[in-house]
């Protein structure tokens, strides 16, 4: 089965829908999605505005690449340390 993939903008809306008159089963079964789904959804997008998810996308997106630069520096350290090890 195909999985859909919505955006940050779309979950925030689906989660929206909830605080008016219908109830979590009938916006999961408007939007074929899960009750987990939702709920994972909520914890994670609950209290958030639209703005506010992109900056945590930004977020995200920056801490993969400071992540990947430390690991290289480490890399670049541990083959120093070990060449300097090496009694010439």
């Amino acid at each position: 089965m195909k999985k859909k993939t919505y955006s940050e903008e779309q979950i925030i809306g689906i989660l929206r829908e909830a605080n008016g008159e219908k109830t979590v089963v009938q916006i999961c079964k408007d939007h074929n999605i899960s009750d987990k789904t939702y709920y994972r959804w909520k914890h994670k997008y609950g209290r958030m505005e639209v703005a506010d998810a992109r900056r945590l996308r930004e977020l995200e997106r920056e801490n993969v690449e400071l992540k990947k630069i430390v690991a290289d520096q480490l890399l670049n350290i541990k083959v120093l340390a070990h060449v300097n090890a090496k009694k010439w």
